[in-house]
């Protein structure tokens, strides 16, 4: 019997790596940039779509059939895309200084361009795609749905 091939962890996944790193430098160095009356929208949504990226690589590195890995990486991707969108409404209200908001968006699309690197590998090794139960569906017959009628019979 062949010996499986141990695997590292999450923690070995650069992609994650780079995308926590960038999590935590928008927390301990961006977020106390905004202005306090953004506490509760800006900073917020901000501070959510930031950690959505390594968490959602993470839900995925943690499923075992590449289709779902390849899904939780598109939500990552979208969380990484709304970041985006948020550093760049901060940047056009002044809160954020031409050179952080330069810096942050090249930051983005390295994470973006490793990201997309990671989903062609997901689709090309196909993982779990040989393991007992992959191919099995369950399909079942489509039952009636009977409805009855309540209404008061008229006069």
């Amino acid at each position: 019997m062949m010996a499986k091939t141990e695997d590292k962890g999450l923690e070995t996944l650069q992609v994650w790596q780079r995308a926590m790193a960038f999590a935590v430098k928008m927390c301990r160095q961006v977020l106390p940039l905004l202005p306090t009356q953004e506490k509760w929208s800006l900073i917020d949504q901000l501070r959510r779509s930031v950690q959505s990226i390594p968490a959602n690589i993470a839900e995925g590195y943690g499923r075992f059939y590449y289709q779902e890995s390849i899904r939780f990486c598109y939500i990552a991707r979208g969380s990484l895309e709304e970041t985006f969108s948020h550093i760049t409404l901060a940047h056009r209200l002044n809160y954020l200084s031409d050179d952080v908001f330069q810096s942050l968006t090249s930051e983005i699309q390295e994470i973006r361009r490793m990201l997309n690197g990671y989903i062609s590998f997901l689709k090309t090794s196909k993982r779990g795609v040989a393991e007992p139960g992959a191919t099995i569906a369950i399909h079942e017959d489509l039952i009636p749905y009977h409805t009855e009628d309540f209404s008061e019979p008229e006069s």
